[in-house]
């Protein structure tokens, strides 16, 4: 199999009811995806006068994923005005896709469930810059499905 270049893994977002709400739906999918790393903590433990510890292990954490895209006020305005309001209540599950060279999904790679959403960043402007905006938002994750 070849190499995927960073183009190649995207996302995209479903909402999920809460408490008779439903977040908004964001079309399309994210071109930028970050975060989403497995750490477990341990514990050294050294018996007196041992040279080496005993690792005592804990429960593994995924990091919080971050989602970004370019900002498009048709497609992308009105969905974050309403999720404002929303920042730390919504949920999303949230899907991960590698695509093929031809930027055809090849399946998912992974699904965060019910993530919940925990931070926005809304567009940045700068009059000195045509670059295009982006916008992100952050995701807590409890479980890969």
């Amino acid at each position: 199999m070849s190499k995927l270049s960073q183009r190649q893994v995207v996302a995209e977002i479903r909402p999920l009811s809460f408490g008779g709400r439903r977040p908004p739906r964001f079309e399309g999918k994210f071109a930028q995806v970050s975060g989403g790393e497995i750490t477990a903590p341990v514990e050294k433990v050294y018996d007196g006068g041992a040279l080496f510890p005993e690792v005592l292990c804990a429960p593994s954490e995924i990091g919080d994923v971050t989602l970004t895209r370019h900002f498009d006020p048709d497609r992308d305005g009105a969905a974050l005005r309403r999720v404002r309001q929303m920042v730390g209540s919504a949920r999303y599950d949230v899907t991960v896709y590698t695509l093929n060279c031809d930027l055809r999904e090849t399946g998912s790679d992974r699904v965060y469930a019910e993530a919940l959403l925990v931070g926005l960043s809304e567009a940045e402007g700068d009059s000195a810059s045509g670059a295009p905006a982006t916008f992100s938002l952050t995701f807590s994750i409890s479980a890969v499905a």
